[in-house]
C-alpha cells in the first residue's frame, strides 16, 4: 500500500522557518517526481514546488521562489521542503504528492497519483 506521510508542520512566526518532510513508500521511488502543494481555508489546492526523479531539476510557484527549497533523498525515499522567510499567507495545509514519470512534468494536482494526508503550517504575524 502506497503511503506518503508528512511531518514537520507547526506554528511559526512571520520571518521564521519550518522544514517539512515526507516519507514515501512509492516504489520504485526514482520513478516518481515529488511535489508539495498547499491548501488554505476556502481556497483551492495550489502548487508549491516539484522535484524531478533524479533531484536535478526543481520548479517553484512564484510565491515560493527564493524562500522555499525542495529536495529529495532517493536512498531514504524522502522529500523535504525547507521554508524560510515565512509569511502569514503561507498558512495552509501542506501536502506531499507523487507523480509517475511516465507523463511530462506538471504542476497540476490532477496529474499526481498519490497524496499524503497533509500537515498544518500556521504563520503568525
Amino acid at each position: 500500500q502506497v503511503q506518503l506521510v508528512e511531518s514537520g508542520g507547526g506554528l511559526a512566526q512571520a520571518g521564521g522557518s519550518l522544514r517539512l518532510s515526507c516519507a514515501a513508500s512509492v516504489r520504485p521511488f526514482r520513478s516518481y517526481r515529488m511535489g508539495w502543494f498547499r491548501q488554505a481555508p476556502g481556497k483551492e489546492r495550489e502548487f508549491v514546488a516539484v522535484i524531478s526523479s533524479s533531484g536535478r531539476d526543481t520548479y517553484y510557484a512564484e510565491s515560493a521562489k527564493g524562500r522555499f527549497t525542495i529536495s529529495r533523498d532517493n536512498a531514504k525515499t524522502t522529500v523535504d521542503l525547507q521554508m524560510n522567510s515565512l509569511k502569514p499567507e503561507d498558512t495552509a495545509i501542506y501536502y506531499c504528492a507523487a507523480d509517475h514519470i511516465s507523463g511530462g512534468i506538471s504542476n497540476e494536482p490532477d496529474r499526481f497519483d498519490f497524496w499524503g494526508q497533509g500537515t498544518q503550517v500556521t504563520v503568525s504575524s
